[in-house]
């Protein structure tokens, strides 16, 4: 204490210093800006890039999409450059004309408010069970998994027994189809890549035997392959005089394969879980269907979130090939209907793939967005 408090040790100050700056501002937009985009030269480079690139792409995709695109008429007329008097960009006028047929296919117009409540009743059963603070969400389940595949059957193929008529699936078409197969596809693959991947980890040798070699080989195949195989070998293994459905057969095939697929993803999170938590739920007296319910499933689960809904996206998107076999899908749809003479104009052949385009990427970016969502909320949990 005496060095501190003598003399040669105090510090007194004999003159004023001057003010430091204002500290650097840490929010903001200009804040955000520096730390994200122009943070060192390497990161301020790729920001000019992308810069460039966007003023370069947009304006054109806005010419096209909106500035010089036609909004109303009859005919392929509308949208000519040398009747409107400049160059034509988007053709909506044919898309609008042309909804119904991109919707339904054709299903019959005095029917359409069956698949509308189809379209309902799917969407309700999406929102309750994707909606992590929806109530009873176990309720959810039964609706989605139980429901919503009873009711969606007699909406659109018929229920005689209490009053709506049969309409087959070659009337159907459109987008309608394209839910249908996507939405049987991801429904069916998920449960059932969860019993493969457990299969193929599993000690009895036949049950690992057995989804070894039907994930390799599924997964040896393209699957345009399975389609033409689906279309044309699956009526081959029923009895003598039972028919399959035109439009069950790509469904059949589609589920397989993306199962086959979902496994090795689920096979990648169940071997990512340590292997303390196998023997901390064995020390509980946990038996192996409980354990892997309540404990290992739902790790595995979180860990692949994004593998998961990246196969999913890919069958979304994959649900086009379903055309190769005569199934009336969107692209399907839109290839009959820009043939038609009465919109014989340069521009409709793209204004109906830029259509589909557009349907598929808000699509996607939906399933893309909500995985991402799923993903901070549960990494915020852990953080707690």
């Amino acid at each position: 204490m005496d060095a501190i408090t003598t003399p040669q040790n105090r510090f007194v100050r004999e003159k004023d210093v001057e003010a430091l700056p204002p500290p650097v501002a840490t929010g903001g937009p200009v804040a955000w800006m520096r730390e994200n985009l122009f943070s060192g030269p390497i990161n301020t480079i790729a920001t000019l890039l992308a810069l460039y690139v966007v003023v370069t792409v947009v304006p054109p995709l806005y010419t096209y999409f909106i500035g010089n695109a036609v909004w109303t008429g009859t005919d392929g007329n509308a949208c000519r450059d040398e009747v409107v008097g400049y160059r034509v960009g988007a053709c909506w006028a044919f898309v609008w004309d042309k909804i119904n047929f991109f919707v339904y296919g054709s299903y019959p117009a005095d029917l359409r408010w069956r698949p509308n409540l189809f379209f309902l009743v799917f969407g309700v059963g999406i929102v309750w069970l994707l909606w992590l603070d929806a109530p009873k969400r176990g309720l959810a389940a039964i609706y989605f998994f139980l429901f919503v595949p009873v009711a969606s059957y007699a909406l659109l193929y018929g229920f005689p027994a209490i009053g709506l008529r049969t309409v087959g699936t070659g009337l159907w078409g459109g987008i309608l189809v394209t839910i249908v197969v996507s939405a049987v596809g991801i429904v069916i693959s998920l449960p059932l890549g969860v019993a493969l991947a457990l299969g193929r980890r599993s000690k009895l040798p036949i049950v690992r035997l057995v989804c070894v070699i039907f994930i390799e080989f599924i997964r040896g195949v393209p699957l345009i392959t399975i389609l033409f195989m689906a279309n044309t070998m699956l009526p081959l293994f029923m009895s003598e005089g039972v028919t399959v459905d035109r439009l069950v057969r790509p469904l059949v095939g589609v589920a397989l394969f993306a199962s086959a697929y979902m496994a090795e993803v689920i096979r990648g999170g169940l071997q990512a879980i340590p292997k303390g938590q196998y023997e901390g739920a064995q020390s509980l007296g946990l038996s192996y269907p409980k354990m892997m319910y309540f404990i290992v499933l739902p790790q595995a689960l979180r860990i692949v979130i994004p593998g998961i809904v990246n196969t999913f996206i890919g069958l979304f998107k994959d649900t086009t090939l379903v055309s190769i076999v005569g199934i009336f899908d969107l692209i399907r749809t839109v290839e009959s209907a820009r043939v038609d003479p009465v919109w014989s104009a340069p521009s409709v052949n793209y204004s109906g793939y830029a259509f589909a385009a557009i349907f598929y990427f808000l699509c996607c970016w939906g399933m893309s967005w909500y995985s991402m969502s799923v993903e901070r909320r549960l990494a915020a949990s852990e953080k707690r």
